[in-house]
């Protein structure tokens, strides 16, 4: 990984917040009402170099360490999350390709990832199978050099406009205990790939969360993650630890934008003869979605470094996912109280916020998982 520099990191940063003001703020709220795909926004990502952004710079990717990464994702997550999803769920993928691929598969597919010519996503969960990833039940079977796979996914991000998918499968549905039964595979779309349709969503909109059929699906073994079957779990594992570094960064930036909205508004609105900014009920408020803010990222910084360092830190991020995604969820919902009845109003951007916010609660694993996951860790290291 290349060295990052506080001067680089703070040239970057100022250039993502221009990129923010200029391109990102003018067309949130309009293709998230029309849940329209924002393509112009994706070539934009590219000469940012947002889909290479934690990649190694050997195959032309920024290499940012995971703390420039997640203060971008919160800047960006601030003014619009959606987006996000699209270089997250792809460096996700590009990054368990780099810890656990093969020579050739990081030669073959990083570069392309990189420059965004390629776009991918994580095919993990399906309709049976979400937080128990050993419960699903998508096949794939040996046939000569190649494999056969049936199954289904769902919520899979960049599936519809993106070119392949990580795909979780079980290569041996008998195995005990379950997890080593199961692979990854590198999945570019082609015959029996087939995309079943773009789910409606109450938020995240814009993007193209879809269900994939794979039917009868033909894949050669040389796009077996690593060349080894029975390595998935642990290969997706690790790739879930910048998920969800990811994730707590998303809810940290929803908790902050809400509170800027919210300080912004109350600085404005009139009650009772002065700013209700001047009211105390409102500034407990505003107090309460600060503090707990500028503690989601201290939390997130911490899961960072030990990320950037090479150590464990499935703890580190279990507890920033968990703390930063509550504090986006309650930063929305006091946001809304403080707008009152302007913020059932789809003119005011308040709106948009509550209804993403709940997301990040759920996705890369539901944060009651994360709370076990804290607590089996607590235990497992005093003991």
């Amino acid at each position: 990984m290349t060295t990052w520099t506080q001067d680089d990191e703070r040239a970057l940063l100022d250039n993502i917040d221009r990129w923010i003001e200029r391109e990102v703020k003018p067309i949130a709220r309009e293709h998230d009402q029309e849940d329209k795909y924002p393509h112009a926004l994706v070539e934009q990502m590219k000469d940012l170099g947002l889909f290479g952004a934690t990649i190694s710079p050997e195959y032309g990717g920024l290499g940012l360490p995971a703390t420039t990464y997640a203060k971008i994702v919160i800047r960006v997550a601030g003014a619009w999350m959606a987006p996000v999803g699209i270089f997250n769920s792809h460096l996700i993928m590009a990054s368990a390709i780099e810890r656990c691929g093969t020579e050739e598969q990081k030669q073959k597919y990083l570069p392309l990832m990189a420059t965004g010519e390629k776009r991918g996503g994580i095919a993990l969960t399906e309709p049976n199978a979400g937080s128990d990833l050993q419960a699903l039940r998508t096949v794939a079977k040996r046939d000569g050099d190649d494999y056969i796979i049936n199954g289904s996914k769902t919520w899979i991000t960049n599936s519809l406009y993106g070119h392949m998918v990580l795909l979780l499968v079980k290569t041996d549905p008998e195995a005990k205990p379950r997890h080593k039964g199961m692979s990854l595979f590198i999945a570019e779309k082609g015959e029996g790939f087939v995309v079943a349709g773009k789910l409606k969503k109450m938020g995240y909109r814009a993007i193209d969360s879809c269900e994939l059929a794979f039917q009868d699906y033909r894949i050669s073994a040389a796009n077996l993650v690593g060349g080894v079957e029975g390595q998935g779990f642990y290969q997706t594992a690790g790739g879930l630890e910048l998920g969800r570094i990811n994730v707590a960064a998303r809810g940290c930036g929803i908790g902050e934008g809400a509170l800027k909205l919210a300080l912004a508004y109350s600085q404005t609105r009139q009650a009772f003869g002065k700013p209700i900014c001047e009211h105390q009920a409102i500034q407990l408020k505003l107090a309460e979605m600060a503090s707990r803010v500028e503690a989601s990222k201290l939390l997130i910084d911490s899961a960072s470094r030990k990320y950037d360092s090479g150590e464990r830190c499935d703890l580190e991020a279990s507890m920033a996912k968990y703390f930063a995604t509550e504090t986006g969820v309650f930063c929305a919902e006091e946001a809304m109280r403080i707008f009152g009845g302007y913020s059932y109003s789809v003119e005011y951007e308040i709106e948009r916020y509550y209804r993403d916010a709940m997301l990040m609660c759920i996705g890369e694993g539901t944060n009651e998982i994360q709370r076990i996951i804290i607590a089996r860790q607590l235990i497992e290291r005093q003991g």
